[in-house]
């Protein structure tokens, strides 16, 4: 088994970081979480803390402010890197992301350098969204797919696993955008490299707890954060193929 660290941004979860936390650690023995929390006034960084005596493979992140879904990634990135882990793993912290799909992740890798949660390849799919929000969504992966020449098919999930050569070898750091806009370069970087992406079917259901951070603001800098990305050179070099 290789050590797998799961990476779980948090801004007010209180009601949900400690069951998601649990459900994610029993899912398989190989996975780690770390929380990355943005000061959360609701006190889900004290949950947390208060949680680690008891269990050895929960870490904790605790941020002073708000500081956004791109940079949350990379904390995790540096330190599943920097602690040596093999896989760094994404997901959301309100149970949109199912961890009953975290095994499917993990056996994707042995073909894959990253694998990636879809809506949008056979047997995925979203549930509890209105219509207006699903033909938003749709509408998104198609415009990044058609700008940035992508094969993968839901290029906004946040829902990932990394091999560590990928991390260290894209350079996610130097990614100035957060959120939708974090996720799309994130991928248009590895597919570009020359990384195998592999999609293993989701089913995303809207959270029935706490609020969501998504607002128009957001949505719209990742409109034109990859447009922008359409017309630059992905700044990395391609590796040589798997076998």
């Amino acid at each position: 088994m290789m050590r797998s660290l799961v990476v779980l941004p948090t801004y007010n979860e209180a009601e949900n970081v400690l069951p998601l936390s649990r459900a994610v650690l029993a899912a398989a023995p190989e996975l780690e979480v770390l929380v990355v929390d943005d000061g959360s006034p609701d006190g889900t960084g004290a949950l947390v803390e208060k949680e680690m005596a008891t269990q050895p493979r929960l870490r904790l992140l605790q941020r002073g402010a708000k500081l956004g879904l791109g940079t949350a990634y990379l904390a995790g990135f540096r330190h599943g890197i920097d602690q040596g882990y093999e896989r760094v793993l994404t997901m959301d912290c309100d149970f949109s992301h199912d961890p009953r799909y975290l095994p499917d992740l993990l056996a994707g890798m042995a073909d894959h350098d990253v694998m990636i949660g879809s809506r949008y390849v056979p047997g995925g799919g979203i549930a509890n969204w209105p219509l207006h929000r699903r033909a938003l969504s749709a509408f998104a992966n198609s415009y990044t797919r058609v700008l940035l020449r992508l094969a993968v098919k839901d290029c906004t999930s946040g829902y990932r696993c990394y091999a560590r050569r990928v991390l260290e070898h894209v350079d996610p750091f130097s990614i100035r955008g957060s959120g939708y806009s974090f996720l799309e370069e994130m991928v248009w970087r590895v597919e570009r490299s020359g990384f195998a992406i592999g999609e293993t079917p989701i089913l995303f259901v809207d959270r029935t707890r706490g609020t969501s951070k998504i607002n128009r603001k957001e949505i719209w800098r990742a409109a034109w954060h990859v447009l922008g990305t359409a017309f630059r050179r992905a700044p990395v070099t391609r590796i040589p193929r798997r076998d």
